[in-house]
């Protein structure tokens, strides 16, 4: 299924400060090239599909997500997109904090990177990494029936990397006069956030994702308090699929330890003029019913879970942020084998011997979560996936 989520989120009230002719100056010159680039001009599909959205939204933004929303099912795809506003005020001059749009935030400015090992099926060869956009879906493969000692049988992610392996940091170099060590800060804790979100076991297991929560700013509004909500309340407003990948263990557990990555990260210079990141990652997890055999006769699922997010590691000298921490500026989540219309927080993978619980019925085309040459964030329906 595909779940479009596209929020935006204002930041606080700009703070006063005596202003420099220097400054001013710069000021003046921003505004103007500013006004240039706002000039009218003809909108593209996507910017009209924004607008006509935003004219029918009314008041304060629901919260943390609004509409409906539905997980995926045996088959269903889920899809929700969240888009934040960086927090800071300008410390330099007192002018309004400028609200993100989603049209703003690019779907992949920048370059690439990802890469490891084959898990419990060793004799298959890794993939290379990824490096560019695909530009289509893997290519079917063999037929096989996942078991706990072959988990990715039949799965294009059989020759995926393994695990933190898989996320991959390009080389960090100087974006003008933002210094190496800054981007590669950046870098490294937007792979913190990813690894602990969606392959710390514990937070698989349902646990709390301290390490993913550390690194994240705490003066961004509403940010951290959305999120911790979510995990302590998951509900329809306030869910934490939408950021991190975690399953109930009382009703599955992970089969065996790995969990396939695929993806890369990039980086250019932000809007806020620091370092702005993209992660574009899909990450597959076999699971079993809790309390099943462990002597191979269990039966195996898998749920694939895609997210795009873009973050970025503000100037602290422009704009009143946390050193070190990232401003969360944009997400999508698409999940494949997921029960629709479930929102405890979990995603709840279909088996094939089980009849599904869904609570929203599948429409549309089927599509494939192991294609990441598609773009999410656009439908909003529970659909089905052509392949676990």
């Amino acid at each position: 299924m595909s779940d479009r989520r596209s929020e935006e989120s204002s930041g606080d009230e700009p703070s006063s400060s005596s202003i420099s002719d220097e400054v001013w100056e710069q000021f003046l010159q921003d505004t103007e090239r500013d006004i240039r680039k706002s000039a009218p001009k003809e909108p593209s599909a996507r910017a009209r599909e924004v607008t006509e959205r935003l004219k029918g939204r009314k008041g304060e933004p629901e919260g943390w997500r609004t509409g409906p929303a539905w997980q995926e099912t045996n088959g269903r795809a889920a899809r929700r997109r969240r888009t934040w506003a960086v927090i800071g005020v300008p410390l330099a001059i007192a002018v309004a904090v400028v609200a993100m749009r989603p049209s703003v935030i690019p779907g992949d400015p920048f370059g690439s990177s990802s890469g490891s090992s084959s898990g419990t099926d060793t004799t298959t060869a890794r993939l290379p990494d990824e490096i560019t956009t695909p530009t289509a879906p893997p290519s079917a493969v063999a037929p096989g029936t996942p078991t706990l000692a072959h988990p990715f049988a039949g799965s294009p992610a059989l020759r995926w990397a393994d695990g933190a392996a898989g996320i991959v940091l390009p080389k960090a170099t100087a974006l003008g006069a933002i210094p190496e060590d800054r981007v590669e800060l950046a870098l490294r804790q937007t792979r913190k956030l990813l690894v602990d979100a969606n392959l710390n076991p514990g937070v698989i297991a349902g646990g709390n994702p301290a390490a993913a929560l550390s690194v994240l700013d705490p003066k961004q509004p509403e940010v951290l308090d959305n999120l911790r909500t979510s995990l302590r309340s998951p509900g329809k407003a306030h869910n934490p699929l939408f950021l991190f990948s975690r399953f109930d263990p009382k009703d599955v557990k992970q089969a065996g330890k790995v969990v396939k990555v695929r993806g890369r990260i990039t980086f250019a210079k932000g809007k806020y003029q620091g370092v702005a990141v993209h992660a574009d990652y899909t990450f597959v997890y076999p699971v079993v019913r809790a309390g099943a055999a462990t002597d191979g006769s269990a039966e195996v699922a898998r749920t694939i879970v895609r997210r795009v997010i873009d973050v970025e590691l503000p100037d602290p000298t422009r704009y009143q942020v946390t050193a070190g921490r990232l401003t969360l500026l944009r997400y999508d989540e698409d999940a494949g084998n997921s029960v629709c219309g479930i929102d405890d927080g979990y995603l709840h993978p279909q088996f094939p011997s089980r009849a599904t619980t869904a609570t929203a019925t599948p429409t549309g085309p089927p599509v494939d979560p192991y294609d990441r040459s598609r773009d999410i964030g656009k439908e909003e329906a529970c659909g089905k996936v052509s392949r676990t």
